[in-house]
């Protein structure tokens, strides 16, 4: 998958480790998923799409590109779980004391455990912002606490556990999950303070693993468990934003995307999501609120030519 290419098909001097602020590590895994399987093709197939992307992101008005996007070599381990799990911890905290905003691409789910692990034992008081369509809360399961399924009931135990976008578990689930901490996607549905309730809840820093079955399937089908009555583009990206905004977001994973022959946008939507995410994170405070000023200045100057037309 490596050789000399690199993320996006980005200047070779915006791709070297040196002096790239962000670490992209794609984890092709598809060891413990039970339905549809293909997980494994979507971290190279999340790179086909990612060179036929736009590199400027309007909303932020930024290239977050330049800031430097280092891709890693591929983990590939043909063993057990445990084996699998191990590699991804000690490849992301390596990077991690690198000084690098650290983010993965997966594969299956069950590669998360390694790398809130690495992330937990890095940075403290740790918030994992779990965005899914299932809980992932088994201590073990097919005989491994290594499973997709297992995905973040460490994180539970260890870290501060925020679960968005859940809508499908098993009743043994209930009794690990946190329900005060939990975000039932029909319950989102019809009261959209749950976003501001759950960034309440979070500490400073902040991992986020995010399950691309959390999307509804009519906007991303292919994963290998899509669930229906999930989160629409917009609205997530409203919450990613405000996460990015308000807390130190210490980096993150994509997992679950589970490429098919016929459709391609489910492909573009994760290069897109994880172009935003890092556009999110870097986008300028300056900028930020050199937009609000010239926002609040405008709409003072319409207010007051409004008042003055109004007097005649």
């Amino acid at each position: 998958m490596k050789n000399n290419r690199t993320y996006a098909g980005i200047p070779e001097n915006y791709a070297k480790l040196e002096t790239a602020n962000v670490v992209l590590i794609p984890v092709p895994y598809d060891g413990t998923s039970t339905w549809q399987k293909g997980a494994d093709k979507g971290p190279n197939t999340f790179l086909n799409a990612s060179e036929n992307m736009e590199l400027y992101d309007i909303e932020t008005d930024s290239e977050v590109y330049k800031q430097g996007i280092y891709l890693a070599e591929p983990i590939t381990v043909n063993a057990t779980p445990e084996a699998l799990v191990d590699a991804v911890h000690q490849e992301t905290k390596s990077y991690i004391k690198k000084n690098k905003f650290v983010t993965v691409f997966g594969g299956e789910h069950s590669i998360s455990i390694g790398t809130i692990r690495a992330f937990n034992e890095m940075f403290p008081s740790l918030t994992v912002l779990h965005i899914d369509a299932h809980a992932d809360l088994r201590k073990s399961y097919d005989g491994s606490s290594c499973n997709h399924a297992c995905a973040v009931y460490e994180a539970s135990q260890n870290t501060n556990l925020i679960q968005v976008g859940i809508r499908s578990m098993d009743i043994k689930e209930k009794s690990i999950m946190n329900l005060d901490k939990t975000y039932f996607a029909h319950e989102m549905a019809i009261d959209d303070s749950w976003m501001y309730l759950a960034i309440d809840q979070m500490t400073d820093n902040v991992f986020i693993t995010f399950d691309l079955d959390a999307f509804d399937p009519s906007i991303m089908p292919s994963t290998g468990t899509p669930e229906p009555g999930g989160l629409l583009w917009y609205e997530t990206l409203d919450f990613l934003k405000k996460v990015f905004k308000e807390k130190n977001v210490v980096g993150f994973d994509i997992v679950e995307l589970c490429p098919n022959e016929v459709d391609k946008s489910s492909d573009f939507l994760a290069a897109k999501l994880y172009y935003k995410m890092l556009s999110y994170k870097f986008q300028s405070d300056e900028s930020e609120d050199t937009y609000e000023v010239n926002y609040l200045e405008s709409n003072r100057l319409e207010n007051h030519i409004k008042f003055n037309d109004d007097q005649y």
